[in-house]
């Protein structure tokens, strides 16, 4: 497989013949750890526990929480996108802009596989493995649009439960727009302080809308999520989430 710096998509059928001949797949990883950091390890194992170990919303979310770089290698619309997110930098790198897909190909994106990152980010003082500037791009907006046009319907598990939802600020400050009646719902949601069923009702909305909705909100930072304030309910026919899961183990 070529270089991870070129900018050619791979076709799934050619991803899979490397990563059986090989046991990888095909981005050469950097010198040093050839496994994920254990704490991020261990959250990814919880995922997988409960059914959501290859939900790329989830596994997004992990590398968030734990500030670790990681390459995921996502399927859509039958070509592999190699996007190397890095947390700490909030920025991540991929061949090609993963927005030019379109919102029925992100729809059906699923990961093939997550591993240690290929590339180092812009200005790292081992600058050798450090891709092409061209290749890297703000992690905000990709959090965004997979939330709001990913695979994923229902609530990410760090926030699904009994809760109530809050909007913390505006993501106009951030560049992030919406219009119609999600932008409605993420301005009132400025105002008040509510359960997921409460906004699910309201003009234009519904549940998997409802949760779009809060999943991108909490990814960049614009949503505050309570399990004390009196308004918090669970979701309408929700499953348990993470939250729930843990305190089932003590």
């Amino acid at each position: 497989m070529r270089d991870f710096d070129e900018s050619t998509l791979w076709r799934v059928s050619e991803f899979e013949r490397v990563r059986l001949r090989t046991g990888e797949s095909g981005f050469t990883p950097l010198e040093g750890s050839t496994v994920l950091p254990e704490t991020l390890l261990g959250e990814l194992q919880q995922l997988e526990q409960i059914g959501q170990g290859k939900e790329v919303l989830e596994v997004v979310t992990a590398c968030l929480r734990h500030r670790e770089a990681a390459l995921l290698c996502l399927q859509c619309e039958g070509l592999v996108w190699p996007v190397t997110l890095f947390p700490a930098q909030m920025i991540y790198h991929s061949p090609r802009d993963l927005a030019q897909t379109t919102s029925t190909g992100l729809t059906h994106a699923s990961l093939l596989s997550i591993e240690p990152p290929g590339v180092r980010p812009p200005g790292h003082n081992l600058y050798e493995r450090v891709a092409a500037a061209e290749h890297y791009r703000p992690l905000l907006p990709l959090l965004w649009l997979l939330a709001l046009e990913g695979p994923r319907t229902e609530l990410l598990h760090e926030i699904s439960g009994t809760v109530a939802y809050r909007a913390i600020k505006n993501p106009s400050e951030d560049g992030l727009s919406m219009n119609g009646a999600l932008g409605s719902a993420a301005e009132r949601l400025r105002r008040e302080t509510v359960p997921l069923r409460t906004i699910a009702q309201w003009p234009g909305m519904n549940v998997e809308r409802a949760s779009r909705l809060l999943n991108a909100l909490y990814l960049v930072s614009a949503l505050l999520a309570t399990r004390t304030h009196p308004a918090a309910r669970s979701a309408p026919g929700a499953a348990r989430g993470l939250f729930d899961f843990f305190k089932s183990l003590r």
